[in-house]
C-alpha cells in the first residue's frame, strides 16, 4: 500500500460518472439529443473531456432570478492547439465562430489555446464540428487528462527550436486520449487528426486498458498540465506544470531534457491539506526517452492519485505525502530501468517574444501584447476586426503565448511600414505604447462566465494596473520589469503564485443592482519573473480600491533599499513579508 492511500476510500462521484460514461460519451450523447439550453451536472462534467464548459451569465442572475427566469446558460469552447500554432485559416475560423456563434469576442488562454465563449447548446456540435475540419480540435482542452501541451511559441528558424517542436508535438499526440467518442459525438464518426499519428503504449502495466491503454476506463485522477522550455526562455512557465521538460542543450543541439514533476497552483484556503507547489526535478532522459518516461509519470499518476478527494487529487500531492525519492523509484519500477539524475541545469530568464523579432530565415515575426487575451473590437481599439483584417491580406502563421499575447510569423522586411500603418489604423497597441508593468500583467477571465469566480480578475485588472503604472512612475520605477497577475478565485489560472504581485480573489461584493463587483483579494509578494519560486501571502481581504495603496510603500522601500540589480520579487523574498508590514498571521 502506497503511503497517501486509505485501505477503502470511497470514490468521489466524478469517478463513478466517468466510468459509467463509457469512454466519455453517454451522458454527454444523451445531453445532446435532449431539449433545453442547458445539460444536466453529470453531463456537464463528462462534457469538459471534449472542451467545453457549460457556464451562465453571471451579470444576469440576480435579474433572471427576480423575473422567475432560467440562467442565462452558455458554453465556453477551448480549442486545443499544442504551442499555440495556427495557420491564417485556422485563426479566421475562430474569428468566425466567436463572431457567428460566441459572444463577438475570442479569448487567449495562459495556456496557449483561444477560448470561444457564449455559444449556446444548439451550436454546441456545429462550432467543434467546425473547429476539427480547420484540423483544430477541442479534445482534452479540459477534463482529466493531458491538457493542451505548451512550447515556445517563437517562430525561430534553428535547430533548438525545431527540436522542442518536434519532441512536444510527439508528446502531445502520444498522451491525447485514444477513444472514438470523441469523434462520433461530433463528427458522426469521421475520424479527423490534428496532431501526429500516436504510436503505441510504451510503458506496459497490468492496468493498462485496451481502448485507452494511457488512461484507462476512468482516465487520471484530475487534471495533467505539460510544458516544454528553455532554460534561458522560461516563457511557458514550466514549473507550473505537473510535467516539465526543461532542455539540455549541448554544444549547439538539445541532447535532453530535465524530467520537473508536480507543478499546480491551485489551492482551497479553507482547506490546508491544498497548497500551490513548483515542479521540482525528477531525472535527465535523452530526447529519445521522453516518451517512456512522461508516460511512466502519466501512469503512476493515474493509478495512485487520490481518486477519492478531488481536493488533492492532482500529482504533486503524490510527490508531498512519498516524497521524491520515493515517487522516483516507483517511476523507475514502471520503466524498469534507473533513472539518470538531473543535469545542473534550471531556468534563467524569461522572453515574452513581443515586438519585431528576426526569424533567422531572413524574415521577422510581431509580438503584439493583448490585455488580459481579450480580442474583441472595444470603441477605437478594433483588435477583432483587425487581426482578421491582417491575417486575410497576409495569410501568414500566428502562435499564442502564455502571456495571453499574439505572435504574427513569417513576416517580409518590407512590409513593416504597411503592417504599422495597420495597427494604428485600427487602434492596435504594440509593445512600444504599453507600460512596462502592463506589459508583464494578466488576469483569468473570472466575472461573468467563469462559476468558480468569487471576484472579478480579467475586468478588473485594468484598474489596478492604471493605479500602478501612476504609483511606479511617481516612485521612479515606471521600467521595472514584474509580473502582477490576477485571478478571481484561488484555483490560480493565471499563475499568481509565482509572480512577483499576485491578487487572489478572497470576498465577493455584491453591488446595488445585485450584480458582483470587484471584491477583496489577497496580496502576495516575493515570486520571480521566471517562474520558479513562490510568492507568500502579504495581506489578506484588500478592498478593490486599496490595492495599490497598500503596495505603494512596499515598493518606495524597494526603490530605496534594494541591493544593485535585485528584482522587486527577490527584494520582497529577501526581506520577509513581515519586514515589508505584512499580517503576521498570514507567515509560515
Amino acid at each position: 500500500m502506497e503511503p497517501h492511500q486509505d485501505p477503502a476510500p470511497k470514490l468521489s462521484k466524478v469517478e463513478a460518472l466517468k466510468e459509467a460514461s463509457k469512454y466519455l460519451k453517454v451522458q454527454v450523447e444523451e445531453a445532446l439529443a435532449a431539449d433545453g439550453t442547458h445539460m444536466s451536472e453529470d453531463a456537464a462534467s463528462i462534457l469538459k473531456f471534449h472542451g467545453s464548459y457549460q457556464q451562465d451569465d453571471r451579470d444576469t442572475r440576480t435579474r433572471l432570478k427576480k423575473e422567475r427566469k432560467e440562467k442565462a446558460f452558455q458554453f465556453m469552447v477551448r480549442v486545443r492547439m499544442p504551442g499555440g500554432l495556427m495557420t491564417a485559416a485556422q485563426y479566421l475560423v475562430c474569428d468566425e465562430l466567436a463572431t457567428t456563434l460566441g459572444n463577438g469576442a475570442l479569448r487567449i488562454t495562459t495556456r496557449q489555446e483561444f477560448q470561444i465563449h457564449g455559444v449556446l447548446k444548439q451550436h454546441l456540435k456545429p462550432t467543434i464540428k467546425r473547429i476539427n475540419e480547420a484540423l483544430m480540435s477541442t479534445l482534452a482542452a479540459c477534463g482529466d487528462v493531458e491538457r493542451n501541451v505548451l512550447f515556445c511559441p517563437a517562430p525561430t528558424c534553428d535547430p533548438l527550436h525545431q527540436a522542442m517542436h518536434d519532441d512536444a508535438l510527439a508528446w502531445a499526440s502520444h498522451a491525447a486520449p485514444r477513444s472514438s467518442s470523441y469523434w462520433d459525438l461530433w463528427l458522426d464518426g469521421k475520424k479527423i487528426e490534428s496532431l501526429p499519428p500516436a504510436g503505441p503504449a510504451r510503458v506496459h502495466t497490468t492496468a493498462d486498458d485496451p481502448v485507452e491503454p494511457i488512461y484507462g476506463k476512468t482516465y487520471l485522477p484530475r487534471k495533467f498540465k505539460t510544458a516544454f522550455a528553455f532554460p534561458d526562455d522560461n516563457c511557458t512557465d514550466v514549473h507550473a506544470n505537473d510535467l516539465g521538460f526543461l532542455a539540455i542543450v549541448e554544444q549547439g543541439r538539445i541532447t535532453g531534457y530535465n524530467v520537473l514533476v508536480g507543478g499546480g497552483l491551485g489551492t482551497t484556503p479553507s482547506a490546508q491539506k491544498t497548497f500551490p507547489f513548483l515542479a521540482v526535478p525528477l531525472c535527465f532522459a535523452p530526447r529519445g526517452e521522453i516518451l517512456d518516461v512522461g508516460e511512466a509519470v502519466l501512469k503512476v499518476f493515474r493509478d495512485f492519485g487520490n481518486r477519492s478527494d478531488r481536493k488533492r487529487a492532482r500529482l504533486k500531492y503524490i510527490i508531498h505525502d512519498w516524497g521524491l525519492p520515493a515517487f522516483r523509484a516507483k517511476i523507475e519500477d514502471y520503466l524498469g530501468r534507473v533513472l539518470e539524475d538531473p543535469r545542473p541545469v534550471r531556468v534563467r530568464d524569461v522572453d515574452d517574444h513581443l515586438g519585431w523579432c528576426a526569424q533567422g530565415d531572413g524574415k521577422f515575426y510581431l509580438g503584439l501584447p493583448i490585455e488580459n487575451g481579450r480580442i474583441k473590437d472595444a470603441g477605437p481599439a478594433r483588435l477583432l476586426s483587425g487581426l482578421r483584417a491582417f491575417f486575410q491580406k497576409y495569410n501568414v502563421r500566428g502562435r499564442l503565448t502564455c502571456q495571453q499575447s499574439i505572435l504574427l510569423a513569417d513576416l517580409e522586411p518590407a512590409w513593416k511600414p504597411e503592417i504599422e500603418a495597420w495597427m494604428r489604423e485600427y487602434g492596435i497597441a504594440g509593445v512600444d505604447d504599453v507600460s512596462t508593468v502592463r506589459r508583464w500583467s494578466m488576469a483569468c477571465p473570472a466575472l461573468p462566465t467563469c462559476g468558480l469566480a468569487v471576484t472579478e480578475a480579467e475586468r478588473a485588472l485594468p484598474g489596478v494596473i492604471d493605479r500602478l503604472e501612476s504609483a511606479l512612475a511617481t516612485i521612479g520605477l515606471a521600467n521595472e520589469r514584474l509580473t502582477v497577475r490576477m485571478t478571481g478565485c484561488p484555483n490560480g489560472c493565471a499563475r499568481p503564485y509565482n509572480s512577483d504581485i499576485g491578487l487572489v480573489g478572497r470576498g465577493a461584493h455584491i453591488n446595488s443592482d445585485g450584480t458582483p463587483g470587484p471584491g477583496k483579494y489577497t496580496i502576495f509578494l516575493g515570486g520571480r519573473t521566471q517562474g520558479d519560486r513562490l510568492n507568500a501571502p502579504f495581506l489578506d481581504y484588500v478592498p478593490y480600491d486599496d490595492i495599490v495603496r497598500r503596495l505603494t510603500p512596499v515598493l518606495e522601500r524597494f526603490k530605496a533599499e534594494r541591493d544593485h540589480g535585485e528584482s522587486f520579487g527577490d527584494f520582497c523574498a529577501r526581506l520577509g513579508n513581515i519586514a515589508l508590514g505584512g499580517d503576521p498571521e498570514l507567515q509560515d
